[in-house]
């Protein structure tokens, strides 16, 4: 066994805060919904992947930039911080 660490990442990352209001990454097809899928909701890049989002759940680019997948609030904090940006 080897011991590995995660290469820090900066990511562009928000949070879904009401119900219904569309945040980037969130799928607004109406082919999505026509079909049932009528929850908010990201696809991410497993498989397509659809993954429902609740209040509070931050939603992060797929390396592709083109798939989302979120991430509850504390998970969030727990992983990721503020950057700092200088001018």
């Amino acid at each position: 066994m080897a011991l590995h660490r995660k290469r820090p990442v900066v990511i562009d990352a928000e949070q879904y805060t009401e119900y219904g209001k569309p945040v980037r990454g969130m799928c607004n097809s109406q082919s999505c919904y026509s079909s049932g899928n009528d929850s908010p909701h990201v696809h991410t890049i497993h498989a397509g992947q659809i993954v429902n989002l609740e209040v509070g759940d931050w939603i992060i680019p797929e390396p592709d930039g083109e798939h989302f997948y979120p991430v509850k609030p504390d998970i969030f904090k727990d992983t990721y911080e503020p950057v700092i940006h200088s001018a």
